[in-house]
């Protein structure tokens, strides 16, 4: 049955209704002011006032990560080397098909909450690689409704024919509106020139998912050892396809910023994971001068990407020691470009509140204190909402996955309990 939300805020970063309703079923059918709705036997539900806008993506994460909460591992690294021995690389080499799956349904449920119905996720999971992906497509895709773009991490760490494989099968195997793939590579510092060559022989025309310039330990290791930058080492190889994902990039250089441009990639920053681990933050004004295009992630940290949001804009301003250098609509062209790059890679229309666009939207309450109208809609949204965010419903497809705080699936409900044990799983093989 058609349904019709009605009495709402509309806002999609581009147009505001102050008072509207959005009638749809999985795509929308008719966008207006409450002043011309017509009721033609739709399911009608009141919003009430709230703010109706579109779900957000998270551009970079590792959705593993999710499990290591409460993990208690000696930890004492001196550098960012250190922090991948002594807790990440620990982690995931323990990580089995089942407890992908069982973090996928964790984390996919966080991000429900937080309004994030779309993940490019880079996987790790040193016990099972082959079918580790589709294990992640089952609990974000299948069980949750969530959209997904996933990759594994391909490392010397690995076995690395079997990541080799498991990237191209799973590119190759699933494409739709819901689930695509991209070549996942660690990072440079953990794949030798041979290795790349292997790469080169399996990606095709797949495009990249790497971390770059995180640290700069692994900047210094491809000048040691290669003698050039990680970006031109990577370009030798012909790795950097169109609409690759650059992450990171904390400690680039200007010469590989042109490379990406170039080369149709993108750079997607993660600040506060940067600043948790304490590798620098990237120079976000710099690349947005370089005209490329900037997403953000959340390297599997807070499944909130308002918050990340809110830190990208702040810490910039405290590296340029500018209170100008970065400004909201620089925010705001950050997020209709995530959208763009889900609607190249899925073939879809996200992020618009009008006909033909997919129903993948959000109702969040907030009564404003001063007037707001699509002049300063924006930064009623950035100021005002971000700090706290949590909406209190979530659409994907028209079809209602989060009602008043809570998901809406039993059968998700249902597997999510089981997230505790095999959580515990991964504690007890880690600490062995």
């Amino acid at each position: 049955m058609i349904k019709a939300i009605i009495n709402v805020k509309i806002y999609d970063y581009a147009n505001f209704i102050d008072d509207g309703y959005v009638i749809f079923d999985k795509e929308i059918i008719e966008v207006g002011e409450m002043k011309n709705f017509i009721d033609d036997n739709y399911k009608v539900i009141d919003g009430k006032g709230k703010l109706l806008l579109p779900n957000f993506v998270c551009a970079h994460s590792h959705i593993y990560s999710i499990f290591a909460r409460g993990l208690s591992l000696p930890f004492t690294p001196h550098n960012f080397l250190e922090i991948l021995e002594q807790m990440w690389w620990k982690i995931d080499a323990k990580i089995d098909n089942d407890i992908t799956y069982y973090s996928a349904l964790a984390s996919g449920k966080e991000f429900l909450l937080n309004g994030v119905t779309t993940v490019i996720d880079h996987h790790a999971s040193g016990e099972d690689i082959r079918g580790s992906l589709t294990s992640l497509k089952k609990g974000l895709v299948d069980i949750l409704n969530l959209r997904a773009i996933l990759c594994f991490e391909t490392s010397d760490r690995y076995p690395l024919k079997d990541c080799l494989l498991e990237n191209k099968n799973f590119a190759s195997r699933y494409h739709n509106d819901h689930i695509a793939g991209l070549f996942g590579l660690h990072a440079s510092m953990t794949l030798s020139n041979k290795s790349l060559s292997l790469v080169k022989r399996y990606q095709h025309d797949i495009p990249l998912h790497v971390h770059v310039a995180e640290s700069v330990m692994d900047e210094e290791d491809s000048l040691t050892k290669y003698n050039t930058d990680i970006i031109s080492r990577f370009n030798k190889y012909n790795l950097l396809k169109p609409d690759s994902l650059i992450v990171h990039g904390v400690h680039i250089k200007d010469e590989e910023l042109d490379i990406i441009k170039n080369k149709g990639a993108y750079m997607v920053v993660n600040t506060t994971s940067n600043m948790n681990n304490a590798v620098g933050i990237p120079n976000v004004k710099k690349y947005l001068e370089k005209r490329i295009p900037v997403l953000v992630g959340n390297d599997g940290l807070s499944t909130n990407m308002a918050t990340e949001y809110l830190n990208v804009f702040y810490t910039s301003h405290l590296k340029n020691e500018s209170a100008t250098c970065l400004n909201l609509n620089d925010i705001r062209k950050m997020i209709n470009d995530t959208y763009h790059y889900v609607n190249k890679r899925l073939n879809i229309k996200i992020g618009k509140i009008k006909k033909g666009y997919l129903s993948d939207f959000l109702l969040i309450d907030y009564v404003p204190f001063t007037k707001m109208d699509s002049m300063n809609a924006f930064g009623h949204l950035f100021y005002g909402l971000f700090p706290s965010f949590k909406p209190s419903h979530v659409y994907v497809d028209g079809k209602l996955l989060v009602k008043n705080y809570q998901l809406t699936s039993k059968k998700a409900l249902n597997r999510i309990k089981k997230c505790n044990e095999y959580s515990s799983l991964l504690w007890d093989k880690v600490k062995e």
